[in-house]
């Protein structure tokens, strides 16, 4: 019943919409894990038509704060841009708490503390670093309101039975970012980043990041981002973090000023629960 509903070879993207739509209903009390896949077969086959698989992984931001310290070194003011923010829960991350083997950073009244393994102290002068983010906007093909309980159902129904610290974190995420929402331009990357980039104020430093999206872009479209990157008329530095070699849990990080070397940070764990910082 499964191939018939995503199709007869479904595909790694299907099954987790599959998987995501069941579980969506089962968080709204309409379905249980005990009913046969017949029962829902209607909502199941609109839902992997018309539903991406979306996900807001924010333990991600363990990894990249040392990244986001050090690219912003000496600035006096910081305007972030996320590619690719789903639901902007990672473009907040100046609103969480983080806990490293040499310190801690963040607001000690965060409504999240994220924590991880690392695999190399993290030198403890990163951690005094304390960048002033003055404004932040997401893009994102089909961003996730979590303003509303129907964004936040969403997210939590590609997060499987069990994993309840994911749920925790979650809920956490979403009580920082509902303090004050980012915008996120609804748009394909390299169609609506001119337009932000625009936008923000030239007088400080412009940090645009990206988890992996880059992955699902096709190789015309990487080109034109990374160009837009390079060629802009501002002060920016562009950290992003992606699978090396084809390994697929395990990200290469890396901070890239236009016009210098794309510097390499280390290695992490996709999910964000150890960092091998190099730097």
């Amino acid at each position: 019943m499964a191939a018939q509903i995503v199709s007869e070879h479904p595909g790694q993207r299907e099954v987790l919409a599959l998987l995501g739509g069941l579980h969506y209903l089962v968080l709204g009390g309409e379905a249980s894990w005990d009913d046969s896949l017949e029962e829902h077969a209607e909502f199941l086959r609109d839902w992997v038509r018309r539903q991406g698989v979306q996900t807001n992984e924010v333990q991600r931001c363990w990894v990249l704060l040392p990244l986001f310290l050090n690219a912003t070194r000496g600035a006096e003011a910081v305007d972030v841009v996320e590619l690719g923010s789903s639901a902007g829960l990672n473009l907040v991350w100046d609103r969480y708490r983080y806990e490293y083997e040499r310190g801690s950073w963040g607001p000690s009244e965060a409504p999240l503390t994220l924590r991880g393994v690392e695999r190399r102290p993290l030198p403890a002068d990163v951690l005094s670093l304390a960048p002033n983010v003055r404004s932040r906007v997401g893009i994102d093909r089909a961003p996730v309101d979590v303003t509303t309980d129907a964004g936040v159902r969403y997210l939590k129904s590609f997060i499987w039975p069990g994993q309840e610290e994911r749920f925790a974190r979650l809920d956490a995420a979403v009580a920082a970012l509902r303090a004050d929402p980012p915008p996120i331009v609804r748009g394909e990357l390299a169609d609506v980043l001119p337009e932000v980039l625009a936008g923000l104020p030239r007088d400080g430093l412009t940090l645009v990041f990206q988890t992996s999206v880059f992955e699902y872009l096709s190789a015309e479209a990487r080109a034109r981002v990374r160009e837009l990157l390079d060629t802009a008329d501002r002060e920016l530095v562009f950290v992003a973090s992606g699978s090396p070699r084809g390994e697929e849990r395990v990200w290469g990080m890396r901070i890239h000023r236009p016009g210098r070397e794309r510097e390499f940070v280390g290695h992490a764990d996709y999910h964000g629960t150890w960092l091998d910082y190099s730097l």
